[in-house]
């Protein structure tokens, strides 16, 4: 049992008259220690811990019937309503529109501390949405956008996730993540360091 003894042991000197000795009080803390644990307990019972936030990502199954079936239905995609964008390592972007790789974009800290290559790419986005949009063709508009995503190997997946954060906050409709081809790993290894 937990007391607390809260008795005066003052010393009486000679010469003093000594008066009626005073009984100690005696505190039981055992209650109160009793309460704190049933406090502690409560709390850690009733609190919800920070659940780690989770994005979706649907691929599709890579069956052969689909793979010649996509083949077939391909979706039609001017050069003009394209861009490509390269995630590679060591937080390296690249990015381009259409075919014309003569125009590359490189972006060698691609990191979320570099809030001057997340302004470059958000950038370049919005003003392709706004030339689409002023264009004089009326089936260009700035929902006709369409972003392929291409994700290397030693690409990291904070890059990536970075990227579709960018097609959210730009609001691109369209886009999608591609493998990586022959062609694009050459495009990034030859491109201007």
């Amino acid at each position: 049992m937990a007391e607390l003894d809260t008795s005066a042991k003052g010393g009486h000197g000679k010469g003093k008259k000594k008066g009626p000795t005073k009984q100690s009080t005696r505190i039981d803390l055992t209650p109160m220690v009793d309460l704190a644990f049933l406090l502690v307990t409560f709390f850690m019972l009733t609190t919800t811990f920070s659940k780690p936030q989770v994005m979706d990502i649907v691929m599709p199954v890579k069956d052969k019937e689909q793979q010649e079936e996509q083949q077939i239905n391909q979706t039609e995609l001017r050069q003009s309503e394209a861009m490509t964008i390269l995630i590679g390592g060591g937080d390296t972007l690249v990015y381009y529109f259409g075919l014309d790789t003569a125009k590359l974009t490189t972006l060698p800290e691609f990191k979320p501390l570099n809030k001057g290559a997340y302004e470059s790419v958000r950038k370049a986005i919005t003003d392709k949405q706004l030339f689409l949009d002023n264009d004089d063709d009326s089936k260009t508009k700035k929902e006709n956008l369409f972003v392929v995503i291409k994700p290397m190997d030693k690409s990291s997946y904070q890059n990536l996730v970075d990227v579709l954060d960018m097609m959210n906050f730009t609001e691109v409709k369209k886009y999608a993540i591609v493998d990586v081809a022959e062609s694009d790993l050459s495009i990034y290894n030859n491109r201007k360091k």
